[in-house]
């Protein structure tokens, strides 16, 4: 962040050219890049300290050290406030490329130390893209609204409370793509989403708030109860 666009335009060149890192946002606004902040995870800010509406310094405090910082700035003077508020690092303007790419690196270092509190964000990775049976239409799967998914034939069913996404998809592929700590096979033809399961009725898996159940494989069957087995209590299988 910074209130000049051209010092901005520098830095998302230098990020373009530095591997390791990608831009998630850019702004002149504090407010927005607040915003920006609180939607989605940022490991690293690049912030100017001399902005009209609120200084650098003050953005840091308002982020109480939940993302990392290098500062940017023209004048050194704020250097020593600027490290009390734990700043990575202090670029001095104009930023040489190769400056900026040493504070990056100590960054990456940092967040790479087997001690180090600094949670690297992961990207996520919740949703996909299905193409459905009207020709041309791309529909949008959010993995945490999916309740199973049934096979048939050439084709999967992916169910939700709300809808029933029929795509030519094949079932190892889709399995392979969903996190398989949210999702289970369960039988040749069904993957279902371990925390909408509202219980077992001998084969039967059932789910909160909808009637359909999905058969439980006897194939699938042990490493089903191996999945589930921190959460029982007070029976066997």
């Amino acid at each position: 962040m910074d209130d000049e666009q051209g010092a901005i335009d520098i830095l998302r060149t230098f990020i373009e050219k530095t591997p390791f890192l990608s831009l998630q946002g850019s702004t002149t606004n504090p407010i927005e890049a607040l915003s920006i902040i609180q939607n989605q995870p940022v490991d690293l800010l690049f912030l100017d300290i001399h902005m009209p509406q609120l200084s650098g310094l003050d953005f840091m405090r308002l982020l109480k050290g939940h993302t990392k910082v290098v500062l940017t700035t023209a004048y050194n003077e704020f250097a020593v406030d600027g490290f009390e508020l734990e700043a990575l690092d202090y670029l001095l303007k104009p930023i040489a490329f190769e400056r900026f790419l040493k504070a990056a690196q100590k960054a990456l270092n940092v967040a790479m130390e087997p001690s180090s509190h600094w949670q690297v964000a992961e990207k996520k990775d919740d949703y996909i893209f299905v193409k459905t049976e009207s020709k041309g239409k791309m529909t949008k799967v959010n993995f945490d609204e999916i309740v199973f998914v049934e096979g048939m034939k050439n084709y999967l069913s992916i169910n939700t409370y709300e809808d029933r996404i029929v795509t030519l998809l094949n079932m190892k592929d889709l399995e392979d793509r969903l996190p398989s700590q949210q999702f289970m096979r369960v039988h040749k033809s069904y993957i279902v989403a371990l925390n909408k399961i509202k219980a077992l009725d001998g084969n039967q898996i059932l789910f909160k708030n909808i009637k359909a159940y999905v058969p439980l494989g006897e194939t699938y069957r042990n490493a089903f109860f191996e999945a589930l087995n921190e959460k029982m209590m007070g029976g066997k299988k």
